[in-house]
């Protein structure tokens, strides 16, 4: 029989929580309106207030659900968040291979983190149903998170996510044989005229490749958190909040995050732990004497795992060059 999980939420709650998911889309689309090279100091205010709101929202639902529910949404939230990371780590690397000027970094990083949480809300909505209908689902997110842990270690082990070629993108060349592009940046339009007929600009095709990076992400991410827990409100709160900030915490870690060179081993490790977990889980619908991982040991693992990393790749950083090429070297391939 599928396994099946109540959600926590009310209708009324589910509205509230889009309702606010919605206001603060809004706010950062009216922030980043009046294109303007962030400072340190405004990135890390609002970096701090968008990761505050998580640990505010875990109290709300210790207080309201009580606290397997708040452990299964701060440990998914931690999933997430570690995922979300890694995707701002791509957009780093698109946004200097296509030379992206300043000014207009957050508009691309909003576009980015937009399309993120649409795409995983679609991909929520479907696997919930998965989840309801199909016994054997678990068993393919399982396949599907150690599949992309294999992918993830390879990559790291070869140095082939520091690589970004514009020419070789799917979405670049697709899009190229449809639309003509203008040499040069046109402010925030993704459309310019150029002679009689209207042409995209550089801003478009950047964000055509950064939404392809979200569907392949939301692929990734959806199986983690619900290796974790079936509910769909927390699994979509633990996306959403995860999503939450990446604008400013990418400005604030613009600097280091190609420092942390070991993040890739580390979302491997955890990629895999669920996998196994979510196999075991399904597993143990036939063979009860199979154990089934606990989230509260599942929420360990992960804040071991991503605290050793972090510490690792420092270490490794002081003695190292950054893996990561300056916006110069990008720019020009």
């Amino acid at each position: 029989m599928p396994h099946t999980t109540p959600s926590v939420a009310s209708p009324l709650l589910w509205a509230v929580t889009l309702a606010g998911v919605l206001f603060f889309f809004a706010v950062d689309f009216v922030i980043t309106r009046r294109p303007h090279a962030v400072r340190f100091r405004e990135a890390l205010a609002w970096t701090g207030f968008y990761l505050a709101l998580p640990v505010l929202f875990a109290v709300f639902t210790w207080l309201r659900f009580g606290s397997e529910t708040a452990v299964d949404y701060f440990t998914g939230y931690l999933v997430e968040k570690s995922l979300s990371v890694d995707n701002l780590f791509v957009f780093m690397l698109l946004i200097a291979a296509f030379a992206v000027p300043a000014v207009l970094t957050q508009r691309v990083l909003l576009y980015g983190i937009a399309g993120a949480l649409v795409l995983r809300g679609i991909f929520i909505a479907i696997g919930a149903a998965a989840v309801q209908t199909v016994a054997w689902t678990f068993l393919i997110f399982g396949g599907i998170l150690l599949f992309t842990a294999v992918k993830i270690l390879r990559d790291t082990v070869t140095g082939a996510n520091h690589e970004v070629d514009v020419s070789s993108l799917r979405s670049v060349r697709l899009v190229r044989r449809f639309m003509p592009v203008t040499d040069d940046y046109q402010g925030p339009n993704l459309t310019a005229r150029q002679g009689d007929r209207r042409a995209l600009t550089p801003l478009a095709l950047v964000v055509i490749a950064v939404f392809g990076t979200d569907l392949v992400f939301a692929v990734d991410s959806i199986p983690a958190v619900y290796g974790v827990t079936q509910d769909p409100y927390l699994v979509f709160t633990a996306n959403a909040f995860s999503l939450f900030g990446l604008r400013a915490l990418y400005f604030v870690l613009q600097s280091t995050l190609s420092k942390l060179i070991h993040l890739g081993y580390g979302l491997a490790v955890i990629l895999a732990f669920i996998g196994v977990k979510l196999i075991l889980h399904w597993a143990h619908g036939t063979w009860k004497w199979l154990p089934e991982i606990p989230t509260p040991v599942s929420l360990a693992v992960i804040v071991v795992t991503l605290a050793t990393v972090t510490l690792t790749s420092l270490y490794a950083g002081r003695r190292t060059a950054p893996a990561v090429p300056d916006r110069a070297d990008l720019s020009h391939r």
